[in-house]
């Protein structure tokens, strides 16, 4: 079964529509606005290649293929880009208990401190989303030994899912890619 070979035109066309459905207008269009000749290759790629055929691909539906970045983005402590995922699993049909038991496998198979930093950013994410009620500390942390009072925000410095306002890989480890 195999499809027919598509132009990047096409992947571009196909990866922007995907992107703004998932990630959402304000989303996108701040992460393009931001786009300097230096960054344009690297949304021209995840437009395309990301957006334009990964998540294109009929194999997974938009909610298990949110569950996988999940799952990665958090144990690979890329917290912006988890920030951002967690909003865009919300669209993608999880609701918070599936969400939180995401993380709580990855704390298993991740390491609890991996855990502990993913619920934080994740807690934070739900509730500006309104989908749990707040905390109540003010730091958007899981509890326990530490959860998110230090900067487990993981928004690095942009305050929007992460520095450079990115969809792409890196998150707040992602030092001004212009991703996204």
């Amino acid at each position: 079964m195999s499809a027919r070979p598509r132009s990047d035109g096409e992947r571009s066309r196909t990866g922007e529509r995907i992107r703004r459905e998932v990630l959402g207008d304000p989303h996108v269009d701040a992460a393009q606005a931001k786009t300097t000749p230096f960054t344009e290759p690297f949304q021209d790629l995840i437009t395309r290649y990301a957006w334009g055929d990964i998540w294109e691909r009929p194999g997974l539906t938009r909610a298990e293929r949110s569950i996988v970045t999940l799952t990665v983005l958090a144990a690979l402590q890329h917290e912006g880009e988890l920030g951002m995922h967690v909003r865009a699993a919300l669209g993608n049909g999880l609701d918070p208990a599936r969400i939180q038991e995401i993380l709580l496998q990855v704390s298993i198979y991740a390491g609890v401190p991996t855990g502990n930093r993913a619920f934080a950013v994740a807690q934070r994410e739900l509730e500006k989303a309104g989908a749990v009620p707040p905390s109540g500390d003010g730091d958007g942390g899981a509890g326990g030994d530490g959860a998110g009072g230090d900067d487990a925000g993981g928004d690095g410095a942009g305050g929007d899912g992460d520095s450079d306002g990115g969809d792409g890989p890196g998150g707040a480890r992602n030092n001004g890619s212009g991703g996204g």
